[in-house]
């Protein structure tokens, strides 16, 4: 990526990643699916996953009770704090995987406690869990989609985060 220099005499500044893309495109892995018969949302007005078509996307499925959910957390608040002013939103379908964690309050309480602030889908049947997971399903599963809802990155559990990085730097800079 290339920086310019702004001069007084420019209007407006330049707006820069915090690092440069990495040159090569993500690979495409197919197109990603809709969420479809949630329970609601929380911490959003959003009413479907098209409400952020445009924007590239971190799309997580994870549940409040797990360990591998919890450690991913602060990793992806870094890269929302750093970039979700320049087009990218996380949405954390939060599909239990205990009764315990069905619960919209205590959903809405483990997003305080876990310093979730991005949009949460509530997917308590795990009906998009099933769909985006064909086959053996995990938490958490981690996908990027791009501006045209083409999945650029899936991650099972824990882990890749300098890769989930650059591809959301890599999409917010090349586009799709």
């Amino acid at each position: 990526a290339s920086t310019t220099a702004a001069s007084a005499s420019d209007a407006a500044p330049t707006i820069e990643l915090a690092t440069p893309a990495p040159e090569e495109a993500p690979p495409m892995l197919g197109q990603a699916g809709t969420l479809e018969d949630l329970d609601g949302w929380l911490q959003t007005d959003a009413t479907s996953l098209a409400d952020f078509d445009g924007s590239v996307k971190i799309v997580q499925f994870w549940t409040f009770g797990c360990r591998n959910c919890k450690a991913t957390i602060p990793h992806l608040a870094e890269i929302y704090a750093d970039y979700s002013s320049q087009g990218l939103e996380i949405i954390g379908v939060h599909a239990p995987e205990f009764e315990f964690e069905s619960d919209p309050a205590a959903i809405a309480q483990a997003a305080v406690d876990l310093g979730v602030t991005w949009p949460i889908a509530l997917d308590t049947d795990k009906t998009n869990f099933r769909s985006w997971q064909p086959g053996r399903r995990f938490w958490p599963r981690t996908f990027v989609v791009d501006q045209n809802n083409e999945i650029r990155f899936d991650r099972i559990g824990e882990g890749a985060y300098d890769e989930l990085h650059d591809t959301v730097v890599w999409l917010l800079e090349n586009g799709p």
